[in-house]
């Protein structure tokens, strides 16, 4: 286990074609940063297997458009993943202490290898992935959609990038999440444990 999540920056051209895929595909000038160790997947109780990708590749997200390819959603610590739970209930009359913890969302402890992710952290990395200079935010104080993180996502995955650290959008956090790509014939990360939702979500520090 490599322990808590760690990153760095560092400046680099993406012309990684991987596995064969790709070849032909012209570089691209993200930055990147070397990020590791233990992340966070917020996960439905439900789920026969929290760390399947294949669920984010049919629906899409943030960086995946729906019916691209695999994304596993990751926060760095305990409080971006609360406030990716909290997200959920914005505008709803009720909320995480309202839900039932049997039924609740479970938390997957998840050690990822030491690797370079492309870089949608730092005034430099914003810039070079075409994203606004305020993100998470657009000049007028909303989110940046989905549909605009999409194409730099699908642009990262072809150069064969291993996903994406970046600021988290939940709101009330200025942590951050990774976005792991299931890259062909890339091995998943290691789960370490699963929290029930009362443990992780009320009981846990950080």
């Amino acid at each position: 286990m490599s322990g808590c999540s760690t990153w760095f920056a560092k400046a680099s051209t993406s012309t990684r074609p991987h596995d064969g895929l790709w070849w032909g595909f012209q570089p691209v000038n993200f930055r990147h940063v070397f990020a590791g160790g233990v992340h966070y997947r917020v996960a439905d109780a439900a789920w026969a297997d929290p760390l399947d990708a294949s669920y984010s590749a049919r629906t899409g997200a943030r960086w995946n458009a729906p019916g691209s390819f695999g994304v596993l959603y990751l926060s760095t610590t305990l409080g971006v993943a609360r406030a990716n739970v909290r997200r959920l209930f914005h505008g709803q009359p009720y909320g995480p202490e309202d839900l039932d913890p049997s039924a609740a969302p479970v938390l997957i402890d998840a050690d990822l290898q030491e690797d370079d992710y492309v870089d949608v952290l730092t005034p430099d990395g914003i810039a070079a992935a075409g994203l606004p200079a305020t993100y998470p935010l657009a000049a007028d104080g909303r989110t940046v959609p989905h549909t605009t993180c999409q194409p730099v996502g699908q642009e990262a995955y072809l150069a064969g990038e291993r996903g994406m650290v970046c600021i988290s959008a939940a709101r009330g956090t200025a942590g951050t999440e990774l976005a792991w790509f299931a890259l062909p014939n890339r091995r998943i990360p290691a789960r370490i444990r699963t929290r029930g939702f009362p443990d992780w979500y009320w009981h846990s520090p950080g």
